[in-house]
């Protein structure tokens, strides 16, 4: 009987061990993870795993991290290998392993060689602060072409980087970019926006008042704004341009303006007549709202001056978008530097087959026209203290008969370096719509997913005062009743042990 219970039991194990063995060649092929972060930050995108799709050759990815690093930094070269197993269990072709090149001289080579330089970073060791070298990089090699990734401390836009770097190994046609400068009053320095651009597109500048301009190689243009009227060849290029069904980005305000010495004029420009035409009208005012930046204001303190911040609400920071247009789904936030007011017109012309709006202000905004007063002083500019009107429409969209597609922004530095570009989000938005327009969607989501500024609401400042009272009065009502129940309550079982044992 003995023996026929321990022939029973290594059946049994048999068959276990067999069950998990066969549950395990299963699973490499085939998994489900459940990923609870709100960003989803622990697994692939849809965007990723598109572009992953298109690797038809072994890429192989070369991660050089050195052993024994500070606790933020371990975690970040955690998050990394779990990433890239995302990556490798997602395609047969992608290869990863990590190297320590501290351990072995012939590593430090090859990670120099692939672009790896190590990093001085203050750590804590035996009680003492030391400056100790570090590898925090990694290399893709595809086919015969590299990109590198010098640096990763942090796990924030991981993945978005990782797979930029893919799609710029795997994509053998770039597009290419035509920044335009319609400014003749100031320039507008756009060579980080061209940086940026350039690590995935081609960029070209290009000059719309020449006549013999060839655009054929142009696959989206961006334009700075007009501060006074066009040539008739600047126009009838970007005519011809909508015309042959490619797409325009366009920066453009209708109210020049001037911080240092708090001045503004409306911009008179044949510019806003074609824009008419596509549906798309510029009011000659500016938007102002309550949701905004801040700059700094010298005071008088006493017996010194002082910078104090205040808030200017001819800095909108934006935060209502149109969810049902992909160029904007899932951005949270971007700011504009007086910006004015679009109208979308609605008698339209037989080339244009729709407009919609983009991003509007906030509930709390006002509209600043004919004079205007730049002062960022409540006190001295009444046009601050009455921010209770609609929200008004600052960015919006044309799309034309012929395929062609329009993207207006009404600010003119939108697309300047010490401006609009000087916001990282505004640079996620942009990209978006570089590759929105350029018909390469893939990494749209995956940019606005990596944004994590997540302000809590805006309450009244009456509601505001109330939640404060109520945090401090509510807690200590609550346990002075609690306190009150517990010695009512003692009280009566005294009461009834006194009248049972007397």
């Amino acid at each position: 009987m003995l023996v026929k219970n321990r022939n029973s039991l290594t059946i049994y194990l048999l068959i276990l061990t067999g069950a998990l063995l066969l549950l395990n060649l299963i699973s490499r092929n085939w998994y489900k993870r459940f990923d609870l972060t709100d960003n989803k930050m622990y697994s692939l995108s849809s965007s990723s795993e598109n572009i992953v799709d298109k690797i038809d050759d072994l890429l192989t990815m070369k991660v050089y991290f050195s052993n024994d690093l500070p606790g933020e930094l371990s975690n970040t070269k955690r998050y990394l290998q779990d990433l890239l197993e995302e990556y490798e269990a997602k395609s047969d072709n992608i290869r990863f392993f990590f190297t320590d090149p501290e351990s072995n001289e012939k590593l430090q080579e090859e990670a120099q060689k692939d672009g790896i330089q190590p990093v001085q970073m203050q750590v804590v060791e035996d009680d003492k602060l030391e400056i100790k070298k570090v590898y925090l990089g990694m290399v893709m090699l595809y086919e015969d072409k590299k990109e590198t990734i010098p640096v990763i401390q942090t796990a924030t836009g991981l993945e978005y980087l990782i797979t930029t770097k893919i799609k710029t190994l795997v994509n053998t046609n770039k597009k290419t970019v035509g920044i335009v400068n319609l400014s003749k009053t100031e320039e507008v320095k756009t060579e980080n926006l061209s940086n940026q651009l350039r690590q995935h597109h081609n960029v070209q500048s290009l000059d719309l008042s020449n006549e013999d301009l060839i655009m054929d190689n142009i696959d989206v243009m961006l334009i700075s704004g007009a501060t006074d009227t066009l040539d008739d060849n600047s126009i009838a290029n970007i005519q011809s341009f909508m015309n042959s069904g490619k797409n325009i980005f366009m920066a453009q305000g209708a109210v020049l303006t001037d911080m240092q010495v708090q001045q503004a004029n409306p911009i008179n420009s044949n510019i806003f007549s074609l824009l008419k035409s596509y549906g798309l009208i510029i009011n000659k005012n500016l938007v102002l709202d309550k949701s905004c930046g801040r700059v700094q204001v010298q005071q008088q303190m006493g017996f010194i001056r002082m910078n104090v911040p205040m808030e200017y609400p001819f800095l909108p920071i934006i935060k209502d978008f149109n969810d049902q247009e992909l160029v904007v789904s899932g951005l949270e936030q971007i700011h504009v530097f007086f910006p004015s007011e679009i109208v979308l017109d609605t008698l339209l012309s037989d080339e244009v087959i729709g407009v919609t709006d983009l991003f509007s202000s906030s509930n709390k905004s006002g509209i600043m026209a004919g004079r205007f007063m730049l002062s960022p002083d409540p006190k001295n500019n009444p046009f601050l203290q009455n921010l209770n009107q609609d929200s008004k429409i600052v960015g919006a969209a044309s799309r034309l008969a012929t395929g062609g597609e329009l993207i207006l922004v009404s600010d003119s530095k939108f697309l300047a370096d010490d401006a609009g570009m000087s916001i990282p989000e505004n640079m996620v938005f942009l990209m978006n719509a570089i590759d929105y327009l350029a018909g390469e969607k893939e990494l749209i989501a995956l940019r606005s997913r990596e944004i994590t500024n997540r302000p809590l609401d805006e309450i009244e400042d009456g509601t505001r005062t109330r939640w404060k009272w109520a945090n401090v009065l509510l807690p200590s009502l609550i346990i002075a009743g609690l306190g009150f129940y517990r010695s009512k309550n003692e009280k009566t079982k005294a009461d009834i042990l006194k009248q049972i044992y007397e």
